[in-house]
């Protein structure tokens, strides 16, 4: 089967949405499949035209990081779509922001069209009334519809009833993100809580911050946060003028390749979201037996309950800071993270995520319904 992906950003670029496009498409590739993705060419040094990992990528202009500049990628791609769509069987569009091109491409072409919707963002956008029929007009145009969490599926429901939508929660590769030797040195006392998120408001690092007097009140406590963006300027001096930045690590932006390596290094990974899908970091840390203390937000508490770690309320330093301690005080925090694994590998692998893709091309190419 020849399946053509698009998705705004790729790796090099990093981030969740980024992982699962990836790590989707080079599984298909593994299953058998021939997989063309065109995405954006956010990042000037990587090539035009590669190939990851047996997956075709084609990056096409990229002017700018804001709706100007997304827009006019999305429409510039179009002409490029088209070439790649000419031997496509089935188009997938990752993102509502990604749809268009195969939007229009489809009228000629009948090839059918799956579209996920995933991130923060579209759940934004659907509670303004411009926006609304915008997306209900993208939702209307597919012939499958994925969200990557029950939340998101039914705030696109509530603006189009397709026929079928489908919560598919997003997959990690569970053979790279395992137990691995820490690569962070080992504490001497105490605990390390690793945090994996991007420095952007939305992803509510600075509320772990002002969490921080009430937890070093009760716990030996190190903070490690894998991350970079504009916020970090702002965390550094907050840090600071509350007196915490001598128990907190900002060790930037880091590849993939080695997470695996800092989540095993952590005794608690924290995800403090504001807004969430379903967030592969908290899945990554889960598939690398650690327990996770996440935000009762969006698609997280799906996927992580007081077996696996716990859930703290958003934006509430108090409460982040009950469910920490709280969660260190226990004494089987190996056997939750044992337990966080043995979910992940159950149900939120690579594999299984990539073998319910290709039933529903399959059934669509066959025009079943896929169910």
């Amino acid at each position: 089967m020849r399946i053509l992906q698009q998705c705004i950003y790729f790796p090099p670029e990093v981030g969740g949405l980024e992982s699962h496009a990836f790590y989707l498409c080079r599984e298909l590739v593994r299953l058998g499949h021939e997989v063309t993705m065109v995405t954006s060419l956010s990042k000037p040094e990587a090539p035009a035209r590669e190939v990851m990992d047996g997956v075709s990528v084609v990056r096409t202009w990229f002017p700018a990081r804001n709706k100007a500049g997304w827009a006019a990628h999305t429409l510039a791609s179009i002409p490029e779509y088209r070439r790649q769509a000419a031997r496509a069987d089935v188009l997938h569009a990752q993102t509502f922001a990604s749809a268009p091109p195969a939007i229009i491409t489809r009228r000629r072409t009948r090839q059918p069209l799956v579209l996920t919707l995933h991130t923060s963002h579209f759940l934004r956008l659907a509670k303004r009334p411009a926006w609304r029929p915008v997306l209900r007009a993208i939702i209307r145009s597919a012939d499958w519809l994925l969200a990557a969490s029950e939340e998101i599926r039914d705030v696109a429901l509530d603006l189009h009833a397709h026929p079928h939508a489908e919560a598919l929660t997003n997959g990690v590769d569970t053979t790279m993100f395992a137990p691995v030797e820490p690569s962070l040195p080992p504490r001497p006392h105490g605990f390390r809580l690793v945090v994996p998120r991007r420095l952007f408001e939305k992803n509510g690092v600075e509320f772990l911050i002002r969490a921080m007097p009430a937890i070093l009140a009760e716990a030996d406590v190190e903070v490690v946060i894998a991350g970079d963006g504009p916020q970090r300027s702002h965390l550094e001096a907050l840090a600071e003028r509350i007196g915490v930045s001598h128990a907190i690590r900002f060790l930037g932006s880091q590849p993939n390749t080695k997470m695996p390596g800092i989540l095993s290094s952590a005794d608690v990974v924290v995800v403090p979201s504001l807004m969430e899908a379903t967030s592969i970091a908290a899945l990554e840390a889960m598939s690398c037996q650690r327990p996770v203390a996440a935000s009762n937000t969006g698609g997280l508490p799906e996927i992580v309950d007081d077996t696996t770690g716990t859930l703290f309320e958003p934006a509430d330093p108090e409460s982040l800071a009950r469910a920490v301690v709280a969660l260190l005080r226990r004494d089987d925090l190996a056997a939750m993270g044992v337990r966080a694994r043995e979910r992940v590998v159950r149900n939120w692998s690579i594999e299984r995520l990539a073998k319910r893709h290709v039933e529903i091309y399959t059934g669509l190419l066959n025009g079943k319904n896929s169910g």
